[in-house]
């Protein structure tokens, strides 16, 4: 395994966030999952868009998957979770409060995430919640276009405990046209399942001007 990659601050991580990790670990090992294609090792900062979210432990399953391969991933959290006796633990554990009270909005705050680290991989279910029907929330590619960073695709196939990463794909600023290439990319892991054909069809209808962006 390689060394942890992160851009947080230079003191060792708490007590709590280390055995959490260690358990996460623990828990992704036991239960058997394995890396299909692994994570792009030449990119520094970029959005991992991961689908399908159908469990809570899909959190457990991406960070054992990321910490195998030396990433410590990071993820968005209201701002009101941050706070004492919890702030430490949730910066450890990789997480970037967001604060709605400001004026400016979610995107350009993690946009100014991006700029302020060195290493950034932010993992987002683009689904939104587990009763998604496969349509995607937009905000992780407005996040990638506004931080100029590609957004790599991240698949977990339950039924066989196997994660799959693809290659990056950079915002074009056409959102129909590369949602339809992650939609793609994510029916190749998996043609039958039904969420990924709703995604692809969301995709031809923002393409054809069917849907809203």
């Amino acid at each position: 395994m390689n060394a942890p990659i992160t851009s947080a601050p230079a003191r060792k991580p708490s007590l709590l966030s280390r055995l959490v990790r260690r358990i996460i670990l623990w828990i992704y090992r036991l239960m058997g999952w394995k890396i299909e294609s692994p994570l792009p090792q030449h990119l520094k900062k970029y959005v991992i868009a991961g689908a399908p979210h159908t469990s809570n432990w899909d959190f457990v399953f991406f960070t054992g998957a990321t910490h195998e391969q030396g990433i410590l991933p990071n993820f968005m959290g209201k701002h009101t979770l941050f706070t004492w006796p919890m702030t430490r633990f949730m910066h450890d554990m990789g997480g970037i409060p967001i604060d709605r009270r400001t004026s400016a909005n979610y995107v350009d705050q993690v946009a100014a995430e991006f700029a302020r680290r060195d290493r950034l991989a932010l993992v987002v279910a683009v689904e939104g919640t587990r009763r998604s029907d496969g349509k995607w929330k937009s905000g992780f590619y407005h996040i990638a276009r506004a931080a100029g960073v590609p957004i790599v695709p991240a698949f977990a196939d339950n039924a066989r405990r196997i994660l799959s990463f693809g290659e990056p794909l950079w915002p074009s600023g056409n959102y129909g046209e590369d949602l339809l290439k992650l939609a793609q990319w994510f029916r190749s892991k998996l043609p039958d399942y039904e969420r990924f054909r709703v995604l692809e069809q969301q995709a031809r209808d923002i393409i054809a001007g069917k849907n809203d962006v």
